[in-house]
């Protein structure tokens, strides 16, 4: 049986993969004060040990004001910094899976309950909520309150901040930054002229409205080490006329690689809530595809890839270099082993594990240790 590609290794900016099988980063809303906790360590540990090439961690807010709610993590300061060292330091003795971070800022969609408690804007008044920042001063839901909109200072003091989370992640010895630019959160926000109105160099044109993403990019790429690479994650579509879409997703990705991004990491939605998206297996690919078919650089694909040859498809296929899983690693935590299993793959697993292979897969694992 020929090799799958899924299970061949990848090179993304000097980073070696040992496969193109990557865990997306998943909010977990359990951080204290922007300190990831115990469950950090939990849930971060169980996927380490997962057989993929690369783990994420959930989006990360570089000041407090840019959580998505109050239990997100963030990297603002020396006690993020010490709480998620500690998380990494217990993950990192039992797993040698590369680790990436995800560097955001909510925006006008921050100072929100947790998922589980109903998930609405907080009020400012409300000692879990606090005034929030936009592009523009226009609310993500009628019922939201109103942003401020960021000034000259404003711009500067956020573009600052992801620089200093990206040296922060770099004293952590953190393998990988991914800078997040979708899913409706600031940078998006910059991007689609549905969120984006402001009226000076920063709005209006394609040309303006990518020019505070990619100043952020600049920052966080000369911040962190050079020889460690830098990426970005796209809402390939808002999926509302008139807003963000493919075509420009792909003039914007050919900026970042100018400007030294070492791959592209293409989702979609979460700008406004008239969205309709075509929800459905593999639905984003096309959005990844017609990035892979503009850019030389890694196109990694995400949403709704939950079988093991529909993975293998989009990777052997060239429509994405690599996949992104997140929800289906929640599901199923081995997902790469069973994948592997399926494909004729192999993956690393924890010696102890080893004992656990099953017959028929005499070659399926390859020793951790």
């Amino acid at each position: 049986m020929a090799r799958p590609v899924l299970f061949s290794p990848f090179d993304v900016g000097g980073l070696e993969l040992a496969n193109r099988i990557v865990i997306a980063p998943m909010c977990q809303y359990s951080a204290e004060d922007g300190r990831m906790t115990d469950w950090h360590l939990i849930h971060l540990g169980q996927l380490a040990l997962s057989g993929a090439a690369l783990l994420t961690i959930e989006a990360t807010a570089v000041v407090p004001e840019g959580r998505i709610t109050y239990a997100d993590v963030g990297l603002w300061d020396d006690a993020t910094e010490a709480a998620m060292g500690r998380t990494l330091e217990g993950v990192r003795r039992w797993s040698g899976m590369p680790i990436a971070i995800q560097l955001a800022h909510a925006g006008r969609k921050a100072s929100t309950e947790k998922p589980w408690k109903g998930g609405g804007q907080i009020a400012t008044t409300d000692p879990n909520g606090w005034p929030t920042e936009a592009p523009s001063a226009i609310p993500f839901a009628e019922t939201d309150a109103t942003p401020q909109a960021l000034d000259a200072d404003g711009l500067k003091r956020v573009r600052d901040a992801f620089a200093a989370s990206a040296r922060r992640a770099a004293k952590l010895g953190i393998d990988a930054v991914q800078i997040h630019g979708a899913h409706g959160y600031l940078l998006h926000q910059f991007l689609s002229p549905l969120s984006n109105q402001r009226t000076d160099e920063y709005g209006g044109s394609l040309q303006n409205r990518v020019r505070f993403p990619l100043e952020v990019f600049e920052a966080v790429r000369e911040a962190f080490p050079a020889e460690r690479p830098v990426t970005m994650r796209l809402s390939g579509s808002d999926w509302v006329e008139g807003g963000w879409d493919a075509e420009q997703t792909v003039a914007f990705s050919r900026e970042l690689e100018a400007r030294g991004c070492s791959a592209i990491h293409v989702s979609s939605g979460g700008l406004h809530p008239a969205q309709k998206i075509p929800v459905g297996p593999s639905y984003q690919v096309p959005l990844a595809r017609a990035v892979k078919q503009a850019v030389s650089i890694p196109v990694i694909a995400v949403g709704l890839i939950t079988g093991f040859e529909q993975a293998e498809a989009i990777v052997a296929t060239g429509d994405a270099d690599l996949i992104a899983l997140a929800r289906t690693m929640l599901y199923d935590p081995r997902w790469p082993w069973h994948a592997a299993a399926a494909l004729g793959g192999q993956v690393r697993a924890p010696d102890q594990y080893l004992r656990c292979q099953p017959q028929t897969f005499k070659d399926l694992f390859l020793s951790a240790g």
